[in-house]
């Protein structure tokens, strides 16, 4: 069950990453029939409010155990 955690959580930041080149790749392109690139960047925003939201779930949950303080 960690594992298929842990692979869903890269699979969504290698879609973020990927949001971010083609947002990239709009902006150098200049073209007006292509969508804007608020719209790659918006969806990279909210993947990483997901992400966020998967590991807080996770780690109360139990699936992500905290580390214990240094000190």
């Amino acid at each position: 069950m960690l594992l298929l955690f842990k692979l869903i959580i890269v699979a969504l930041l290698l879609y973020m990453i990927f949001n971010l080149f083609r947002a990239l790749f709009v902006m150098l392109s200049n073209d007006p029939e292509k969508p804007p690139m608020s719209r790659y960047l918006g969806r990279r925003v909210g993947i990483a409010a997901i992400v966020l939201l998967l590991m807080v779930i996770a780690a109360y949950a139990g699936f992500l155990p905290f580390h214990p303080r240094p000190y």
